[in-house]
């Protein structure tokens, strides 16, 4: 054969191999994942099993509409390939929960299918819950290429709670002695301080990222310095009856929200979410009309209380998703509400003065009726959104309150412009600047 024969062989063939190529070298495969929820006697696995993969292994041909009737098959399946054990080869228990089909996506992957199960872990008695190996190979001892991610998503001893998952190692094959070695879990040491830490963190959290929450409690304590005569805001009452006006709406809010939650937590009471965030977005509504037109003046810390039940059933929902057990959920509630009060008081010491200050100032009124106006169409878009029906209102309100803290710089910065305004202007009728602020601040 000719050299142009064969470089024409040669390049047709590579053609061939390039035309014929797996399409997973340019579209990668989805891997399994397995999160761990290590609780005090038990650890909690959430399997996420590509559905292609799982059926080439297990020969079981499952989907979307046969999953139920598929169960049992699947969750003997299941335990016959997860096998933890104590360090000393003690077995642990498995036990396999609820299995559904879903759609899912990870990086680069598209759109796939996948099997969801949930399991139960438990080792036996006087096993290390928090040091064991974990043998699992669902899909791997079929499928050589699979790789399994374990991560730990919840660990209330160590202080993991609300947080991003941590990945604790991977499983796949060994290439040279084709078998699936097991994973050592080694988790690092837990105590009840590091949990009731966490729990705080947790709750001081949820009040900065809880733009409707911080929002209900500012509108309110908005026409705080004001006095209502017939049903307006028309004159001004004392700095120190203001800051026991503010004192006490914010403590009757924060028992409020601290009965529901531990009533909620206890009782294990079950309450769909979008009538609870609903409330909430009509609480704020109700606020913003009263700073405009006072509807309730006088009863501000009574109504504080009654709409901050609401506010702490919505914050249930965040312990609700971790499982503890009565002694940690009883610390659990302790820390999460103390995060949450220091946090409040906080932002409510920062937002005192800028208010005060506000009320007595030329552009007080229409700060108020601008803020309350605002705040009146952001809880409009959280209700409708709420209700069901999306609104570019309600996103704008997200992303406005995602980070309180320009909020608050920008109360500040207009008080304080308030104030040098209100000096500027009386300065040309007093000549005392020392007897310009002390009428300020005693009127």
């Amino acid at each position: 054969m000719r050299l142009p024969s064969l470089l024409a062989v040669a390049l047709l063939s590579a053609a061939l191999l390039l035309l014929g190529a797996s399409p997973a070298s340019a579209h990668p495969m989805p891997h399994s994942v397995v999160l761990l929820d290590v609780h005090e006697t038990s650890v909690t696995a959430e399997l996420e099993l590509p559905l292609s993969d799982f059926v080439r292994a297990s020969g079981i041909e499952v989907t979307a509409a046969t999953v139920a009737a598929q169960q049992d098959a699947l969750r003997s399946y299941l335990i016959a390939y997860i096998r933890p054990a104590t360090t000393g080869g003690a077995a642990w228990t498995v036990r396999v929960g609820d299995l559904s089909v879903t759609d899912a996506e990870q990086t680069s992957t598209g759109t796939y299918q996948e099997l969801v199960a949930s399991a139960t872990l438990t080792p036996p008695a006087g096993g290390d819950l928090r040091h064991f190996i974990f043998r699992y190979d669902v899909v791997v001892h079929q499928v050589v290429t699979h790789t399994v991610l374990v991560s730990v998503r919840q660990d209330w001893a160590a202080g993991q709670v609300g947080s991003d998952a941590v990945q604790v190692g991977t499983i796949q094959i060994d290439s040279r002695t084709m078998t699936v070695p097991p994973l050592t879990v080694n988790l690092e040491h837990g105590s009840t301080w590091s949990g009731f830490l966490a729990m705080a963190e947790l709750g001081g959290n949820h009040i900065l990222a809880g733009t409707d929450h911080l929002l209900f409690l500012l509108i309110l304590l908005l026409p705080a310095p004001l006095l209502a005569t017939a049903g307006r805001w028309r004159g001004l009452i004392g700095p120190r009856a203001a800051a026991g006006r503010i004192g006490r709406t914010t403590l009757a809010f924060t028992i409020g929200h601290s009965a529901a939650l531990a009533l909620s937590a206890f009782t294990h009471l079950d309450v769909p979410a979008w009538p609870v965030e609903s409330f909430i977005a009509v609480s704020i509504l109700v606020g913003a009309i009263h700073a405009i037109r006072p509807i309730f003046p006088g009863r501000e810390a009574t109504v504080a209380g009654l709409f901050g039940l609401g506010h702490g059933l919505a914050f249930s929902f965040t312990l609700a998703e971790m499982q503890l057990s009565t002694g940690r959920l009883a610390l659990s509630l302790l820390g999460f509400n103390l995060g949450i009060e220091i946090v409040q008081v906080v932002l409510v010491a920062l937002a005192l003065p800028a208010l005060i200050v506000l009320t007595r100032s030329r552009i007080g009124p229409a700060f108020r009726l601008i803020g309350a106006a605002l705040t009146g169409i952001a809880a409009t878009g959280w209700l409708a959104d709420r209700l069901g029906f999306p609104n570019p209102l309600a996103r704008a309100a997200d992303s406005a309150g995602a980070h309180p803290a320009p909020m608050l710089l920008a109360l500040t910065v207009t008080s304080l412009a308030a104030l040098a305004w209100t000096c500027l202007d009386r300065r040309r009728s007093s000549p005392g600047t020392a007897a310009l602020l002390t009428t300020t601040w005693s009127r």
